[in-house]
C-alpha cells in the first residue's frame, strides 16, 4: 500500500488529526500548547471516536487545565507548589510575611487554581496586565518576581517543562517619582524641630545613611568614639604637625524588623549590610551629648528607644517627623530619603562606586562588585569631607 493510503483528508479548521491505519483503525494526534505533537496512547474503531478523544483535549487546553501527557503532576497547582515553595525556604520571617502577602493576595487567587505545566507566557501577560494601575510599581514588580522565582524553581523541579514569566523588565519597578534629597539647610530645620531625643537619629541618619531598622537597634556597644591621647596631641606640637582628630564609627551588625508577631532582631539580609561606616566628625559631640543626656550606661541600651524603652516604631516616630518636614517645607520627603541623602552627600565627596557601596551596605551591582572592594581607610576621608561640607567647605 502507497504510504498515506487510506487516510482521509482532515477538515480545514479543525483541532488535531485522526488518520486510518492501515489496520482499518484511527490514530488521533494534536498539538499542544508548548508547540509539541501528542497522539493518543491508543487508536479508535471510528473516526467519530478519535475526534471524541481529541475533542476532551482540546477542552482541557480551552480550560487551562491541559497537562502534558506522561507528566508526573498532572494535577499539582500553582496554589499546592507555592505552598511547599514557601515552606521550605530559608527565608527571615519579614520576607515570608511578605511572600505570603504576595502570594494571597495578589498571585494565587488568579493563578492558584492552575496546574503547573498549564501556565503559559499569555496567561502570565494578561495576570500582569490586570494588576495595572490598581497596584503600585513596586508591588507589581515584586508579585512578578516572586512568581517568576516560584515557576523558575518548578521547571528545575520537572514540575513543568519551561518558565512562562518572559516579560523583560517585569521584575524591577521603575521610580514613580524622583527623589529629592533634602539640602543642608532643610537638614537643620528638620533636626531641630525634632524632639530633642531623636535629633541625633536624624543627623545619624542623613549623615551614614543607615536605614531605618538599622538605627533603631543601634545600641551604646556599636558606638566606638576613639579620642587622640595627651601623648598623641604633644607629640604633635612638638613635631610642628597637625595633631590628630577624634574620629567615631558606628558598627551595623544588627537590625529590627516589625513582624506579625511583634519586634525582631535579624542579622542583615547580605554580607555587605554587615559593616563599620565611619561617622562625619561635626557629628561627633552631638552623638557624644546624646549618649550622655538620652542612653543609660549599659552596654546593650538602645541609641533610640521608644518611650516604653523599648524599639522604637515607625509610626511613634514619623509622626514627629511630619512635623519637622513641614517646618521644612519638605512635605514630599520620606524618612528613607535621608538615606538618599547621605548617598548624595558621600558621592559629593568624590567616593568611589565600589566605596559609596560599602558605605551604604550595598551588594549590587552584582557580579563584578562582590570582588571589589573599598580601599582602607577611605571611609575616614569620606567622613571628614562630609564635615567639610556641613561647615560649607569647597572641596578641592
Amino acid at each position: 500500500m502507497v504510504r498515506g493510503e487510506g487516510r482521509k483528508p482532515q477538515k480545514r479548521g479543525a483541532f488535531g488529526t485522526a488518520h486510518k491505519l492501515p489496520s482499518g483503525r484511527y490514530r488521533a494526534m494534536y498539538f499542544g500548547p508548548d508547540g509539541h505533537r501528542y497522539k493518543a496512547d491508543k487508536t479508535f474503531l471510528t473516526e467519530k471516536d478519535a475526534r471524541g478523544w481529541l475533542s476532551l483535549r482540546q477542552a482541557d487546553i480551552i480550560s487551562k487545565s491541559w497537562q502534558p501527557p506522561g507528566a508526573t503532576e498532572q494535577r499539582l497547582t500553582l496554589r499546592e507548589y507555592a505552598e511547599t515553595w514557601l515552606r521550605t525556604r530559608d527565608l527571615k520571617q519579614r520576607t515570608r510575611e511578605h511572600y505570603t502577602k504576595l502570594l494571597d493576595e495578589h498571585i494565587l487567587p488568579d493563578l492558584g487554581s492552575r496546574p503547573l505545566g498549564t501556565i503559559t507566557p499569555d496567561d502570565v501577560r494578561a495576570w500582569y496586565a490586570s494588576l495595572g494601575e490598581r497596584k503600585t510599581p513596586t508591588l507589581r514588580a515584586h508579585c512578578y518576581g516572586l512568581l517568576r522565582t516560584i515557576l523558575g524553581t518548578a521547571v528545575s523541579d520537572g514540575k513543568a517543562p519551561a518558565n512562562p514569566c518572559t516579560i523583560r523588565g517585569a521584575g524591577s519597578a521603575k521610580r514613580v517619582k524622583k527623589i529629592r534629597p533634602a539640602s543642608l539647610e532643610e537638614l537643620q530645620i528638620i533636626t531641630e524641630a525634632m524632639p530633642a531625643q531623636y535629633q541625633a537619629m536624624v543627623v545619624l541618619g542623613a549623615w551614614t545613611a543607615l536605614r531605618f531598622g538599622e538605627l533603631t537597634e543601634l545600641r551604646r556597644k556599636d558606638i566606638t568614639i576613639v579620642e587622640p591621647t595627651e601623648e598623641e596631641l604633644s607629640t604633635a606640637v612638638d613635631s610642628s604637625v597637625e595633631p590628630p582628630e577624634a574620629y567615631g564609627i558606628v558598627r551595623v551588625e544588627r537590625g529590627v524588623v516589625r513582624t506579625e508577631n511583634g519586634f525582631e532582631v535579624t542579622t542583615p539580609k547580605s554580607d555587605a549590610g554587615r559593616r563599620d561606616v565611619e561617622i562625619p566628625p561635626h557629628l561627633l559631640p552631638v552623638l557624644r551629648g546624646h549618649l550622655e543626656t538620652h542612653v543609660p550606661l549599659g552596654r546593650d541600651s538602645l541609641l533610640f528607644p521608644a518611650a516604653h524603652g523599648g524599639h522604637l516604631a515607625p509610626a511613634s516616630l514619623y509622626r514627629h517627623f511630619y512635623k519637622a518636614r513641614t517646618a521644612a517645607k519638605r512635605d514630599d520627603l520620606r524618612w528613607h530619603d535621608l538615606r538618599h541623602s547621605g548617598a548624595v552627600l558621600a558621592a559629593a565627596t568624590g567616593a568611589t562606586l565600589a566605596e559609596l557601596m560599602a558605605r551604604l551596605g550595598h551588594s549590587t551591582p552584582a557580579a563584578a562588585m562582590r570582588y571589589q572592594h573599598a580601599a582602607q581607610g577611605r571611609d575616614r576621608q569620606i567622613a571628614k569631607l562630609l564635615s567639610k561640607i556641613a561647615a560649607g567647605d569647597t572641596l578641592s
